[in-house]
């Protein structure tokens, strides 16, 4: 009777049978689809770095303002209150990489991802500097004990992580005030100096000792490949029709031009083997084509036996059909959010107002004539702060009564206050009273709003007396 099965070596890339973590120590080979990556990762750092310095009609480029509850995005402000624009602007956002998922595959995570940029072009580089290249790296997983070269990478890993980590925390806090938080003693300011050291904490342990499972685990993007990749999206394939049979050595006549010779699984980020088809952990990052490249180049055969392809390609070998239905569909949806982002936001004036009734009794019987109490609600959206004046347009029988007025706003805030509106009994039809609140500043902003008043249901001929 035999016994139960052996387990295999390894159940994921980065995980042994035992649960243990398996090491990813992948092997640089810089030909020209990494050449073209590190240009392309050097210039998206420079771009990292440089956004939140920049400026547009004197507002940040890119700012998350987390504690001002607003969202900077090309001298536009979105606030909290903007949830059709801030709905548009994630469909947009939605649209966008939906639609080039379905192109080009997981290209983003490949190039322009911030942790595969980081990743490739910051920290394991640092790591090779320290500790050599993968045959170094392995000989030092192999030994006993502390590494002084592995203690001082790390150091310098954590030195990378705070300057990262304070890039990061500009998007959403802003450079100003990263900077007084910099400048100024943690005694002074002891909540931001504990979101810098956990975020700079948190970098550390995802480049230092997370690395490729944030793309394989926790990464969500990885998970809708299914749903989001097609059989003619573009990815990173191997072209089994020719690479098959794979045999090890000298060519023998029927053997495929593979000559396993595992080039591609030792210099891939994930630890995946790029011949056992689509899979999760691929990233796209084209290392396996370099390293295949230039095998075949030393064994005298043609390059392109993993290449960019589609899995249609791949099995028929037909080309890349890069027009379809769907992305036709996603660009159209695409093109229809970001024009109705564009008019909605155009159309947002320095300030907003509400009018809204006042809490209690909807209105008020005097001798003078009926009394509403209304708020209004003002949202300054400028830089500076204004004074609004409120008035009632076309209605001289109706008296306005503004204890604030004009309402003093300060830039990016918001104030409300009670008025109250007295019409007289016989203007009302019906139990209501249409006037109209003019709001303005001395800074070109004005608004007309319209608002009915409650009154008496009585009709207003019985009511008038004559």
């Amino acid at each position: 009777m035999s016994g139960p099965l052996p387990p295999p070596e390894r159940v994921l890339p980065t995980l042994n049978a035992d649960g243990s973590r398996r090491r990813i120590r992948p092997k640089l080979h810089t030909g020209k689809h990494w050449r073209a990556r590190l240009a392309t990762g050097w210039a998206l750092i420079v771009l990292f770095v440089s956004l939140p310095f920049l400026k547009m009609n004197g507002k940040p480029l890119v700012l998350l303002d987390v504690p001002g509850r607003a969202f900077h995005l090309f001298g536009r402000t979105f606030l909290a209150t903007d949830g059709v624009l801030l709905m548009l602007l994630m469909l947009s956002i939605f649209a966008a990489v939906i639609g080039l998922t379905a192109l080009v595959g997981r290209a983003w995570c490949g190039w322009g991802c911030p942790q595969t940029v980081y990743m490739e072009f910051v920290f394991r580089p640092i790591e090779r500097w320290f500790e050599g290249d993968r045959s170094g790296q392995l000989a030092l997983d192999r030994r006993q004990g502390v590494s002084p070269r592995r203690v001082a990478k790390n150091l310098v890993f954590l030195l990378a992580s705070v300057l990262v980590a304070n890039v990061f925390l500009a998007y959403f806090v802003g450079v100003a005030r990263l900077s007084r938080w910099i400048t100024q003693s943690p005694f002074e300011h002891p909540t931001p100096f504990l979101i810098m050291a956990v975020t700079a904490g948190l970098v550390f342990f995802d480049f230092a000792w997370f690395r490729e499972q944030m793309c394989t685990v926790i990464c969500p993007y990885a998970r809708l490949q299914s749903v989001l990749l097609d059989r003619h999206s573009l990815l990173v394939g191997y072209d089994s029709r020719r690479g098959e049979p794979r045999l090890k050595g000298k060519t023998k006549p029927g053997a495929g031009d593979c000559i396993d010779c595992n080039a591609c699984v030792v210099t891939c980020p994930t630890g995946i083997d790029i011949r056992e088809g689509l899979q999760l952990e691929c990233i796209a990052c084209t290392q396996c084509m370099d390293a295949c490249d230039f095998i075949m180049q030393r064994v005298g055969k043609a390059p392109g036996l993993i290449r960019y392809g589609s899995q249609d390609g791949f099995e028929t070998g037909k080309r890349p059909r890069y027009l379809r239905p769907r992305v036709v569909v996603y660009a159209l949806a695409l093109a229809c959010f970001v024009a109705a982002l564009g008019v909605a936001g155009m159309r947002i004036g320095s300030a907003d107002v509400t009018i809204l009734r006042g809490i209690g009794l909807p209105f008020a019987e005097h001798p003078d004539g009926v009394q509403n109490q209304i708020r209004i609600k003002i949202e300054n959206r400028g830089d500076v702060e204004h004074a609004y004046e409120i008035s009632l347009i076309g209605a001289t029988d109706v008296k306005l009564i503004a204890p604030e007025n004009p309402l003093r706003v300060r830039a990016g805030t918001h104030e409300s206050t009670s008025v109250f509106v007295i019409a007289p009994r016989t203007s009302f039809h019906r139990g209501e009273r249409p006037i109209r609140f003019g709001i303005r500043d001395h800074a070109g902003f004005e608004q007309e709003v319209a608002y009915k008043l409650l009154g008496p249901e009585a009709p207003a001929s019985a009511e008038g007396g004559s």
